[in-house]
This record gives structure tokens, sequence and C-alpha cells, in this order.
């Protein structure tokens, strides 16, 4: 079974290219979805970061505020790692139990969707890597008009990641971000191509 990691600094457009893949029927697990489910009210990992960081980081209902955790983690680094120490070995033993399934269950191709791919020192378990990219510029302005972010929250949330130009030389495939929807789907098609020919060489 080919491993596939799928990564991109935010706002570059990765969402979308992961739902180009599924539509071709590529099995996706969605790092973020696993670290909501890992950080859901009752576990251990939300206790262990309300424990961090106070109970401001929590809502009402005793859910997670992420709004009031990402103002604090994304201007401090040492926070921002605490916060890592917690959640990504959860989000790890998760991601493993569902390559394990797809892999039972037949899949020769499984898309692991996971933002901070490099940061967490996880391309060594990918098999081939997919970047999706995109100018800074552009994809500043995407978090202030799609997110309703201030520039400066913009800024920090960039400046929180490994810059893309580090990324790129590390990567399979570097999918760019900044044309049409169509020009996107057309490159994504040709990585789809060229991934179903690896799976099965």
């Amino acid at each position: 079974m080919l491993i596939v990691g799928l990564t991109g600094n935010i706002a570059a457009g990765k969402s979308a290219v992961a739902a180009r893949l599924a539509a071709h029927g590529a099995p996706i697990i969605d790092a973020d979805l696993l670290a909501r489910e890992a950080v859901a009210p009752g576990s251990a990992a939300l206790a262990a970061i309300a424990a961090r960081f106070g109970p401001q980081i929590l809502a009402p209902d005793g859910a997670l505020d992420r709004a009031a955790l990402r103002q604090v983690v994304f201007r401090d680094a040492t926070a921002r790692e605490a916060l890592n120490a917690i959640v990504h070995p959860e989000v790890a033993r998760r991601r493993a139990a569902a390559v394990a399934r797809l892999r039972e269950s037949g899949a020769t191709i499984v898309v692991c969707d996971i933002p901070l791919l490099f940061e967490t020192g996880l391309e060594g378990e990918m098999d081939r890597i997919i970047l999706v990219d995109a100018p800074v510029a552009v994809r500043r302005e995407r978090l202030m008009h799609d997110r309703g972010l201030s520039a400066a929250d913009a800024d920090a949330m960039i400046a929180a990641q490994m810059p893309a130009e580090q990324k790129r030389a590390r990567a399979h495939y570097v999918i760019e971000n900044d044309g049409t929807r169509e020009a996107l789907d057309a490159q994504v098609d040709a990585v789809w191509t060229a991934l179903r020919a690896a799976a099965t060489a």
C-alpha cells in the first residue's frame, strides 16, 4: 500500500486538493479531524491542555475554545511545542490505526492529510509527499477574506509554520494553487495518475 502525505501551509488550498483526490477514490486520513477527536470533551488530551494553558481555553460547554488557544500558541513557540507534545502522539496513534484498517481492507493508496508533516518529522513515514503551495501574499489574502482574520493574525499564522520554500525540495510533487480551480484540478489529476502507477509498479 502506498502511503501518501498531503501537506501545505495554511490557506495554500490543501483541502481542495484532498477533496479532488477523494473524488478519485483515495481514502483520506485527515489529521485535523483526528486532532479534533483527540481533544473531545472528556479526553485525556483536553484535560492535559487545560492543565497546561488554564481554564480560559475551555468554552462554557467544556469543549476546547480553539480561538482562545490559537491566540496563545501562534505567538509563542514554546506554548506551541507544549500543545504539540500533548496532541501529536494521540493523533499519530489514531492515524496508525486508520492506516492499518485500510491496509486490511485492501486499499492500494492512502492519503494522510497532515498540515504539519515536515514540522513534526513525519516525512520518513510517507512513500510519497504532495505539497500544495501558493505565494504568501495569496495565502494572506485568503486568510483575511475567507476566514475573517486580521492582518496581524494572518501574519502570525503564516509565520508559525516552516516556510514553503524549505518544503518544496523535500516533496515528490508540488501543486501550485495560485490560479483557477480548473488548473488546480488538472494538476491533482496528473499527480493521481502518477500515484496509481507507483502503487501498482
